[in-house]
């Protein structure tokens, strides 16, 4: 297949999008390279990134080169996007990492490379800003070689490529030792294949911005990354971004693993989940329009390519058409960043608050992450974002898409809760008829990070399966909110008695006497709140180390980790997010702009009461018992769920 799928990689300020533009250039996919300082990069179309010279949003271009179709996103390199790049792993076959010369590996670029390597994406380094003062190529190789894989090797050098090659095929490594001579063809051959398969990492050099060592780069994309794999005949794709016409409306960029789609076909998504059943209803959609990478309209979309596929209703990211079986690796939004904090949006007037409602919940279809909920128990509309740069761009984006100037509160933390000691829940909802759902639950704390565990011990004689099904399905929304009002975390649960009745059960009485049960057992076990926990790693010169323990003390965190180089210190440390959120730019003020930082989160950890909070119940409380009975039968506004949790 003449395809490459392929996504550019960097820590930011690495030169990313300018090596876009030059790949573009040298297949002569446009005349002119953009700039991203004056903001005519081709690959940052939205008005706030030509404003701020930043990648916002992943873009896909193609080019052209030697035959092969190239289909290349272009991915933001600030932390506070980083669901915009794990959403781009989701199509790729490969990747490009671009490390910059003279600064070397940054925190950034580790977290991204393990979150490559993670998903099997062969890669490729590409060591830019050659012509920069202090450049260091065999340098940086070194680094690269050092801190991220043993397996990399500069293309060119033959003792790094016998090692890299010797590393990853045992059986090369027993001919060496057998004191066999290995020719220099067969060692070129045999990396090719490792790099195909994410065995080995071949590292190239050269200038994004003065154009130097381009074409071989190209070359290196078409020798080194793989084209997509062959797969069965069944549908498989992803949905992996959205992308908005004026004419068409809302269409998905999708990848395609499996099978074709084409115009006017009809298919059968999943629609939104039932928040009473749990499940995702069956809705038919018509394909209007597919257009390839270039925007032309293509009629059709074949297995391995990528395409921009119109008429597919109220498909979300990360949703998978047809079967999931041929996706070569998991789709799930969060592994890479998660956020963690909330924020109010404040309209600028009390008017607007519809209007603003709904233009943030356009935003969180392009983002699923970044999810919005209007809090009626407050009167409040709040985000959860990854962090103070993003809240910027939301701000720009709000005002030159929506026409809306709004404001954001002080961020605040996202914790989590757990039960303290193991309790008894029980809840007995047999009144007022027809109604009956008796459930006995013992909720017992877990280990940190296990999540939630469910099991029953109930006989279907007792309790039919059906309804133990039902209770099942209703635990996520029984447990988004604990008795502190955050989501209840590292808890075995086991439903151990109850009853249906023959004649009185209806079909949704389970759904409500879970939560009742669920939210009983965890105020007679108590509550203990859980911060969330960062892994911050910092490159910082060797005069400020022990400056940044002190803050890191400071900040009731821990250093686990420092490595040592002539002029930089490499660190590792793990620190509450409280206390920490403003640390990136306290960093670079300390450090005189020479410091910098990554972060991703570790774990949760038990928080003094004092130092956390609390938050407002979103939905009617089940251990209000007449309001929730009421509200469950539609009586009383409200709802029992917080639908959007």
């Amino acid at each position: 297949m003449r395809i490459r799928n392929i996504g550019i990689f960097a820590h930011v300020d690495a030169g990313k999008t300018t090596l876009s533009e030059q790949l573009l250039l040298h297949a002569g996919a446009i005349r002119k390279a953009g700039s991203v300082d004056s903001g005519t990069a081709h690959t940052d179309s939205l008005p706030v990134e030509q404003r701020r010279g930043i990648s916002v949003r992943a873009s896909c271009v193609r080019l052209d080169w030697k035959g092969v179709a190239i289909n290349l996103i272009d991915t933001p390199g600030h932390a506070d996007f980083s669901a915009e790049i794990e959403r781009s792993l989701w199509a790729l076959d490969g990747a490009i990492m671009v490390v910059s010369a003279a600064e070397g590996v940054q925190p950034q670029t580790e977290l991204l490379f393990e979150a490559l390597r993670e998903q099997g994406l062969p890669v490729l380094f590409f060591i830019n800003k050659v012509d920069r003062e202090g450049a260091d190529v065999p340098r940086v190789a070194a680094q690269i070689r050092r801190r991220l894989s043993s397996r990399a090797a500069l293309v060119g050098e033959a003792d790094q490529v016998l090692e890299a090659v010797c590393d990853a095929d045992d059986a090369v490594m027993e001919r060496w030792l057998a004191g066999e001579a290995l020719g220099e063809p067969e060692l070129k051959e045999r990396m090719a294949a490792l790099a195909r398969s994410g065995g080995v990492y071949p590292m190239l050099s050269g200038s994004a911005l003065k154009g130097l060592g381009i074409e071989p780069l190209l070359d290196a994309i078409l020798k080194y990354l793989p084209e997509p794999a062959a797969t069965s005949d069944a549908l498989c794709g992803v949905a992996f971004a959205v992308a908005r016409d004026r004419l068409l409306g809302k269409g998905l960029w999708v990848r395609l693993f499996a099978g074709r789609l084409e115009n006017r076909a009809q298919l059968t998504l999943p629609g939104r989940v039932d928040p009473l059943t749990g499940e995702p209803p069956p809705v038919q959609n018509k394909i209007t329009q597919i257009r390839d990478v270039s925007g032309a309209d293509r009629g059709s979309l074949s297995a391995g390519e990528i395409g921009v596929v119109y008429g597919l209703g109220q498909m979300k990211i990360g949703q998978v058409i047809g079967s999931g079986d041929a996706l070569p690796r998991k789709v799930r939004p969060g592994t890479l960043r998660t956020p963690l904090m909330t924020v109010r949006v404040v309209p600028e007037a009390p008017e607007k608050l519809t209007a603003l409602a709904a233009a943030c919940e356009t935003l969180s279809d392009e983002d699923p992450l970044l999810r919005t909920r209007y809090v009626k128990a407050t009167g409040e509309l709040q985000m959860e974002v990854m962090g103070s740069i993003q809240l910027e761009i939301l701000q720009e984006e709000l005002k030159s898409r929506f026409d809306l100037n709004a404001s954001f509160e002080k961020p605040t933390v996202i914790y989590r809760e757990t039960i303290a000691h193991a309790a008894e829940g029980y809840a007995e909802y047999t009144w007022p008829k027809p109604c009956w759902a008796i459930l006995q639950f013992i909720i017992r704390p877990a280990p940190r990070g296990s999540g939630v565990r469910f099991r029953s011990e109930v006989p279907a004689r007792e309790i039919a399966p059906r309804y133990q099904h039902q209770v099942e399905q209703a635990l996520p929304l029984a447990l988004n909110q604990g008795r502190l009002g955050w989501r209840v975390t590292d808890v075995d649960i086991t439903l151990v008695g109850g009853s249906h009745h023959q004649f009185h059960t209806h079909p949704l009485d389970f759904i409500v006497a879970t939560p009742w049960g669920i939210q009983d057992g965890l105020r007679a076990g108590g509550s203990v709140l859980l911060e969330p926990i960062l892994e911050l790693r910092l490159r910082v010169p060797q005069d400020c180390v022990g400056h940044v323990m002190s803050d890191i003390t400071a900040m009731r965190g821990e250093v686990t980790a420092v490595e040592s180089s002539e002029d930089f210190a490499a660190m590792t440390a793990l620190v509450p997010v409280a206390s920490s959120m403003d640390y990136a730019a306290r960093l670079a003020q300390s450090t005189g702009g020479r410091g910098g930082m990554s972060f991703r989160l570790h774990s949760y950890r038990e928080c003094p009461m004092e130092l956390g909070a609390t938050a407002p119940r979103r939905s009617v409380d089940p251990l209000d018992t007449s309001k929730y009975i009421l509200a469950a039968r539609s009586a009383l506004e409200g709802g029992i769920f917080d639908l959007d949790g």
